[in-house]
Formats: C-alpha cells, structure tokens, sequence
C-alpha cells in the first residue's frame, strides 16, 4: 500500500483549513474511541471542509450520501445546504448511525438529512428517475461501487456533481495483477468513468484519491 500523502504535508493541509469546530471534533473523537478498527473509514477534515465547499459551490438543495459510516460527512455536506435542503443518507448500519444521529442533532442539522438504513443499491433504486439529485457523495463498500455508480448518475441532475472517494485505494489500483473484489470493482469503476460520455470527470490525488464527476 503506498503512502498518498506525507503525513507532514497531511498534518499542514489540515492546519491550513478553516479549523473544526467542537461538534466535528467531538465527532471524529468519539468515532475514534468507540471504533478504533474501523475509525479510518471517516473522512478527514480537510476532505470534510471540501464536501461543504462543493456542496455550496454547486448550489446544491438535494443531495445524496452513500456510506455514512458516523455521519461526519454527512454533517458536512448538510451543513452545505440551504436551511430548506435535503440529504438522503444510506447505510446498513443502525450502531454506526446512532452516533450519527447524535453529532447531526448536536450540529442542527438533523431536519435536513433523511437517514434510510437498507441497502444503498435498493434505495437509490427507488428513488424517482427524474434527474432531481444536485449532489451526490460515494464513499461505501467498494464492491458496490459500480452499482452505485449506475444507479446516480441517471438521477443527477445536468451540471449536478458526483464525489466518489477512495479512488487509489492506498495505489492499489495501480496493480496489474487480478487483486481483491473491491480493488477489481475500484479499477472498473475508475475504467467505467473515463468512458463514460455522459459526464466530465477530474481525478485528485486528495487523501486516498477523489473524483470529481459532473453530469454533462
């Protein structure tokens, strides 16, 4: 697995970011001691500011968030949307959540986020077919990628944005070689959007990689 970023260049980014406040910070410490084996799966908060600073860039009303693990990106991009905006939030975790729920309370933003607990596939599914969907965060298990991947980009909107985290998988994509489930979808996934011509796309080398996607 190779290094992404310096852990000195990371520590700097990080400090050069407008600073959390005491609900992110709590929420990324409670994460931390209540899920230390899973805890990196919570992004950072200079990808955090980030999703706030799309999310508002885009004029975005309706989002969707895919993978909420204990709702710190949630919060963000939530916090990116007018006071009359939405976020449907997917995930198959009820204790991951619970948490969630407690920092989107503590954050004022819980009336704009519509948590479903059940497969993300099966929500996103049902949603309407109308491209209705300004924003849209990808960040859950890599072997749905794909799927997820076909389920949104019907349903952005034209200009709408895609952010799909996760992209390098620590450069494990760049092997050759037949590799984990999750590695082959990431790759395919990686392959899908490059050809897709139903969007632009721009590949960040930020954190362990994000692709930016918008709907053409």
């Amino acid at each position: 697995m190779t290094q992404m970023i310096d852990p000195a260049v990371a520590a700097y980014v990080q400090a050069n970011c407008t600073p959390a406040d005491d609900v992110l910070r709590d929420l990324a410490a409670e994460t931390t001691d209540l899920f230390p084996d899973a805890a990196e799966m919570q992004v950072s908060h200079d990808e955090g500011r980030l999703l706030t600073m799309l999310v508002q860039l885009t004029g975005a009303a309706y989002a969707v968030e895919v993978g909420v693990f204990t709702g710190y990106s949630a919060l963000c991009i939530a916090r990116g949307l007018p006071a009359d905006g939405r976020l449907l939030a997917c995930d198959v975790s009820e204790e991951w959540t619970t948490l969630a729920r407690k920092y989107w309370r503590r954050g004022g933003v819980e009336d704009r986020i519509d948590l479903r607990i059940a497969p993300a596939e099966q929500t996103l599914r049902a949603l309407a077919a109308d491209p209705v969907i300004d924003f849209a965060f990808l960040d859950a298990d890599k072997t749905g990628y794909p799927a997820y991947y076909e389920a949104l980009v019907p349903r952005l909107r034209p200009g709408g944005l895609l952010v799909i985290d996760n992209v390098l998988l620590g450069g494990r994509v760049l092997d050759p070689t037949p590799g984990r489930p999750a590695h082959l979808a990431v790759q395919r996934l990686n392959e899908t959007v490059l050809r897709d011509d139903r969007v632009d796309s721009v590949m960040l080398p930020v954190r362990d990689g994000v692709t930016l996607i918008r709907k053409r």
